[in-house]
């Protein structure tokens, strides 16, 4: 069943533009089937608070369960907005405050842009631990994406994330390394991941901390694990969430930044992503750059619909699978109140059953 538009939220217009089956309120009263509440977190930045709404909530419509999903998008307050942004978090945004008092039965929290080598120093950082303290032990599963990974395995088990020597950026082959977990059901056993990052937590330290690896890379580290329990936080380390042309949208920003003298040098292709022939025509369009800046002649036009049509999406089949089959165990897994797990039928420490 798909995504109840129960606010005026435009990501559901945009979904519905998208040719995905977005229920009114009114049709979704006159069904008898359960509800599932997910919160999303979304801390990402101004630029990108939309777009990452519209990713994520497009997986969730896509999981084929028995349920009516409702998604409750909220931030904090710590993190600093746009007049814009600001506008569009007051109108259609929840507070946390309010989501505690309701519940949920599934927590998503998207990665965030930083300013300090540790995150502790981060002004979010109290408010986002606060979220994640409750919601461990309120909510049947918590997905951590990216920064919020890294924030899991800093203040809940010690490990801080390494810098990477460059960013590591593209599109990467990862395998799954433990077939039997239900998260990794039925999905290829080899897939692509986009990866965008400038640090990382490595395969040693989720083997410290007591984690369970369901998916890494020889070229980006481990992409896909899960909580001790096995189900109760599950970790993405790259972002199975994007578009076709997120890292196209990244690349430009870049090269727009370097036209503008924000960044000294010119930013690389990212990896696994861009074909032969569209590299030739980015190339060129770099010396383009390069002659007008040093003529003060005007900066050309970025080639975007040259490059779009010969970008293929190779992740997203299975970041739905992994997500559908995620959604699956919630709805097993909690009461049809939609708040807290059969606690008196599961084994907290095990609720999956796993025999690890």
């Amino acid at each position: 069943m798909p995504i109840v538009a129960h606010t005026d939220l435009p990501t559901f217009d945009s979904l519905r533009t998208e040719g995905q089956t977005i229920l009114s309120p009114d049709r979704a009263l006159q069904q008898d089937i359960r509800e599932l509440h997910i919160g999303l977190l979304n801390m990402m930045p101004d630029a990108a608070l939309a777009a990452t709404e519209r990713q994520f909530l497009r997986l969730i419509n896509e999981s084929n369960q028995i349920a009516q999903f409702y998604v409750h998008p909220f931030t904090l307050e710590e993190l600093e907005r746009s007049p814009a942004a600001q506008e569009h978090i007051d109108r259609y945004y929840e507070r946390f405050d309010r989501i505690r008092s309701e519940g949920l039965d599934a927590l998503i929290i998207t990665g965030a842009n930083v300013s300090h080598p540790n995150l502790a120093d981060e002004p979010f950082w109290k408010p986002l631990i606060e979220v994640i303290d409750w919601a461990l032990g309120n909510v049947t599963s918590t997905l951590c994406s990216c920064l919020a990974t890294h924030a899991v395995l800093q203040f809940r088990y010690g490990q801080r994330r390494i810098p990477l020597p460059g960013k590591r950026w593209g599109v990467y082959p990862h395998r799954v390394v433990d077939k039997r977990h239900p998260l990794v059901n039925d999905v290829n056993t080899l897939f692509d991941v986009p990866h965008s990052r400038f640090n990382q937590v490595n395969r040693e330290q989720f083997d410290a901390a007591g984690l369970h690896v369901l998916a890494e890379s020889d070229q980006a580290g481990v992409h896909l694990a899960v909580s001790e329990d096995g189900f109760r936080i599950v970790f993405f380390q790259g972002h199975p969430e994007y578009d076709t042309i997120s890292l196209l949208k990244e690349y430009k920003r870049e090269v727009n930044r370097f036209a503008a003298a924000h960044r000294d040098d010119y930013p690389p292709f990212p990896e696994n992503y861009i074909g032969c022939r569209d590299r030739a025509i980015l190339d060129e369009h770099r010396d383009q750059i390069l002659a007008a800046r040093e003529s003060g002649r005007e900066l050309p036009v970025f080639p975007e619909s040259h490059i779009v049509p010969g970008l293929d999406n190779t992740w997203h089949d299975t970041a739905e699978g992994v997500v559908g089959n995620w959604m699956g165990k919630i709805y097993q897994l909690t009461n049809s109140d939609r708040r807290l797990p059969f606690m008196d039928e599961v084994d907290p420490q095990n609720p999956l059953g796993l025999g690890w």
